[in-house]
């Protein structure tokens, strides 16, 4: 694989100026607005990570136990009390009004279908017990990244799988 070097004008990105973290969302409130396929994904990471998720959806498939479910569509004022928002509905004018409540809020906010019109992005993680490694295309090349997290987590299983059991 490839990969061109970053150019003069890379530097001056949005993406390039991001500050890459781990949050701890341990017990943190988190309100998901949408109930498809990626909220689906997105909805299973941040219980993985131990936050109280809300969703709102006048539609939700399965959603697990734990998951307090709003069966509406998303108003004003919903966000209230939640760290961190993730728009994701297929609906664009939805999710833009989400990040602009959420901005005004001072929330970190995560957009499905507009990564810019929020002030997150959540990379693709590879790990191996506690190890994590988070990779970003900033959205140019989620295939890419998809498959750098794949090889990286055989990496990982295989360097580190004999001198951590």
């Amino acid at each position: 694989m490839k990969l061109r070097h970053p150019s003069p004008q890379d530097s001056h990105t949005p993406f390039a100026m991001r500050y890459p973290l781990f949050l701890n969302l341990q017990d943190q409130p988190v309100v998901v607005v949408g109930a498809g396929q990626v909220a689906a994904r997105k909805i299973r990471s941040l219980l993985a990570a131990g936050a109280q998720v809300t969703v709102i959806s006048p539609d939700a498939r399965r959603l697990p136990p734990q998951v307090r479910w709003r069966k509406r569509r998303y108003r004003s004022g919903d966000l209230r009390g939640a760290v961190v928002v993730v728009a994701a509905t297929d609906d664009f004018a939805v999710n833009r009004r989400v990040c602009a409540e959420a901005k005004r809020r001072r929330q970190l906010v995560n957009c499905i279908t507009e990564p810019a019109a929020g002030n997150f992005i959540v990379p693709a993680v590879a790990g191996y017990r506690g190890v994590r490694l988070a990779i970003s295309t900033g959205g140019a090349a989620p295939a890419l990244a998809k498959k750098l997290r794949q090889e990286l987590e055989r990496w990982l299983r295989r360097r580190y799988a004999a001198r951590h059991d």
